[in-house]
């Protein structure tokens, strides 16, 4: 396990890289231009510097924001530092069930093979508030739409393994601030209720139910033998526009933790670390930090916990659709 020590540091733990490492780093010299990634939240922020590491790597990126203007600018920032990066940007709002399926519909019709799914976005620490399918904010962006656009997205994944024999990766962003949440781990019951919302615990739920997703995929694609992996990450803190709402805060306690914050380009690491490195084929159901395999929480590592997000996501999509 990557400790403080190595943290503080940047010390590389086994997979020689650590803290300190950037994301250009990490995927120095690999070739993906055999490769296709969607990446959600790909217009700023570590999603941005992701999808720009790996065009440079020569992957065809799909850039899927809830923001188009900033989709735009994006992608003309990464062709300005490279102008053959193949970077096309689609329409993603992952707190709306149609505006999923809308997406999946409009990839599926490009006709475009798809080897990399990277659920990066997310939103932080909002205040109590739900989406337009009447499911709190933090849950449904982080880990419902991310689960749906999984689910609907995996069966062209499964096909592009088939036909070109390259592993398939999914990487879920997870944070190491699942630890801190509910009691219960995920508040089957009450999952909409205001009554008794923490923001932070709130944001904690839905970065568990990131990896227990993760796990529970990983358990389920072994299980059909298909070459698809599936792993979860903790990219470090970073200031970006996620944690627009609580800013005042993280700015004071960045005086005083200032060893444990990372820049865009480490926070980028693990995701891009994961996503391409060739030292991880086959490797599946796993926790990175620091691009360091770790060891999650011990709700995270409750298999029924997972079995049960599983049937309580599903249920959830199911009812959403039919409404």
């Amino acid at each position: 396990m990557v400790g403080i020590f190595s943290l503080i540091t940047g010390r590389p733990g086994c997979s020689g890289f650590g803290s300190s490492s950037t994301a250009e780093q990490v995927i120095e010299g690999i070739d993906a231009s055999n490769l296709t990634a969607i990446i959600t939240g790909g217009a700023s922020g570590i999603g941005l510097e992701t999808a720009r590491v790996l065009a440079i790597r020569k992957a065809h990126v799909i850039i899927a924001a809830r923001n188009m203007e900033s989709a735009k600018e994006a992608k003309q920032l990464i062709l300005e530092e490279d102008e053959s990066a193949r970077v096309d940007i689609m329409k993603l709002d992952l707190c709306s069930v149609k505006s999923v399926g809308t997406f999946v519909d409009n990839f599926i019709a490009l006709g475009v093979p798809l080897n990399i799914l990277i659920n990066n976005a997310g939103v932080m620490f909002c205040p109590y508030q739900q989406t337009e399918d009447g499911i709190e904010m933090q849950f449904a962006t982080n880990h419902l739409g991310h689960f749906l656009l999984t689910k609907l997205l995996l069966d062209k994944m499964k096909q592009t393994a088939k036909d070109t024999g390259i592993e398939g990766r999914i990487i879920n962003l997870s944070s190491i601030a699942h630890v801190y949440t509910y009691e219960e781990g995920i508040r089957f019951d009450n999952i909409n209720d205001e009554d008794g919302y923490s923001d932070k615990k709130a944001y904690g739920q839905s970065k568990l139910a990131n990896i227990l997703h993760t796990n529970e995929l990983s358990r389920r694609l072994q299980a059909e033998g298909v070459n698809i992996t599936a792993n979860s990450v903790h990219p470090g803190v970073i200031m970006t526009p996620l944690m627009r709402h609580s800013s005042l805060l993280m700015n004071f306690l960045k005086m005083f933790t200032f060893f444990a914050w990372k820049n865009i380009p480490q926070g980028a690491a693990t995701t891009c670390y994961v996503a391409l490195h060739p030292s991880l084929k086959g490797v599946t159901g796993k926790y990175f930090r620091d691009c360091n395999e770790c060891q999650p929480s011990t709700h995270a590592s409750n298999e029924l916990l997972g079995r049960k997000l599983w049937d309580f996501s599903n249920k959830m999509i199911n009812s959403l659709s039919k409404a």
